[in-house]
């Protein structure tokens, strides 16, 4: 269904131009720009054998993962589609979600499945018809925001957790703020998303096609035969996001990382996972307005924000040396949790998700959106350590 959508939606904006135009001319300028930004600190070879070596780690280590996760999660959120439990929940859940984030009560299974598994759990809700029916196109759109902010987040808590202090204390508190900075992030990113694709062509939807919210749709059989097609189903469903979000990821991703990470212990060797590390370089010149507003001590706290903006994993592994050298603070340790689980490696994402939800026109305002909502989850984290603790 969403492929279908998504070649509708390009079939739609295909247009011709002259052969040889300006643009040509703009593009070789810009792309042999990036080439340079790349060989020119890395050298051109191993800028290529980096691109290639990466793409291949992510499609190993990090597609494959996903896909196991959406195989999964396909099949749980079937099953719930199928024996009502969604209808329940958005019925049961409605009065919470409506004032909090614009959507319906059933959209905490975004929630609940992001935050057990990853980012793109959501996805396999959103192509599930029975889960569909209760959004709005505009509505299906933030969900990719709000499973986001939710992404990893129980790997990132309990991992947490687990570290101790100089003097071995618990970061329990710091790591429960963090959550509540999560949740406030996610209704800031969810509800500018909503702002943003306002004039979304849904009219027809929200108004003359309601269905009707008092039934829901079932496989024809037994009830065993019914367990076995929604898992089935589910799992099929799963399998197409999974192949879906592979050019996404590893485009996306790998320009990303390599954005991102610096050269490895012995220099640049062409290996995965090496770059020229300018996003942290950008990030440190807004210092002087981030680190106040994050309560940040040192310059090297920023670099785990900085990180998550490409890979939550990459970013939470940062934090025990920082723990180890003394230089964060049980106030740092909450800013980290709501800020690695809200953005969560989105940039990486994003793009793939909208795509895979035949959106990706929206990208730009999912990105722009959950930018700030990460950045309000680590400030009301910071402000509410500052109050309690």
């Amino acid at each position: 269904m969403m492929e279908r959508k998504a070649m509708e939606i390009q079939k739609e904006k295909t247009v011709t131009k002259n052969a040889v135009s300006i643009e040509s001319f703009i593009f070789i300028v810009l792309f042999a720009g990036v080439i340079w930004l790349f060989g020119s600190r890395m050298g051109i070879v191993n800028t290529l054998n980096t691109i290639m070596n990466t793409a291949y780690k992510l499609l190993t280590d990090t597609v494959l993962y996903i896909t196991a996760v959406a195989v999964v999660i396909g099949a749980i959120a079937s099953l719930l589609a199928e024996f009502g439990v969604v209808a329940l929940l958005n019925k049961i859940l409605s009065p919470i979600m409506r004032p909090l984030y614009s959507l319906p009560g059933a959209s905490i299974m975004a929630v609940i499945l992001t935050y057990l598994s990853d980012n793109p759990a959501v996805l396999t809700l959103s192509d599930n018809k029975s889960f569909r029916r209760y959004f709005s196109d505009r509505q299906i759109a933030s969900l990719t925001n709000l499973g986001t902010s939710f992404g990893m987040g129980l790997i990132i808590s309990v991992f947490m957790l687990g570290l101790k202090g100089p003097n071995g204390e618990s970061y329990f508190a710091s790591v429960l703020i963090g959550n509540i900075g999560v949740v406030i992030g996610s209704i800031v990113s969810v509800r500018l998303m909503l702002f943003f694709t306002r004039n979304m062509d849904d009219g027809a939807k929200a108004t003359n096609a309601l269905p009707d919210m008092s039934k829901h749709e079932i496989r024809s059989g037994g009830i065993g035969s019914r367990l076995i097609n929604a898992l089935m189903d589910g799992g099929k469903t799963g399998v197409t996001m999974g192949l879906n979000i592979i050019p996404g990821v590893l485009i996306i991703c790998t320009f990303v990382i390599m954005l991102s990470f610096g050269a490895g212990e012995g220099g640049y060797t062409g290996g995965a996972y090496e770059g020229i590390a300018l996003l942290p370089q950008i990030g440190n010149k807004f210092k002087f307005i981030l680190e106040p507003l994050l309560g940040f001590d040192s310059d090297i706290a920023l670099t785990v924000p900085l990180t998550a903006l490409g890979s939550a994993s990459a970013a939470i592994s940062l934090i025990p040396g920082m723990l180890a050298s003394g230089s964060i603070t049980g106030d740092n340790m909450a800013v980290f949790t709501a800020m690695c689980m809200c953005w969560s490696g989105y940039l990486s994402t994003h793009v793939a998700m909208m795509d895979s939800l035949g959106m990706p026109e929206n990208s730009g305002k999912a990105i722009i959106s959950h930018t700030i909502g990460g950045l309000v989850a680590g400030i009301s984290a910071h402000l509410i350590y500052i109050v309690f603790m």
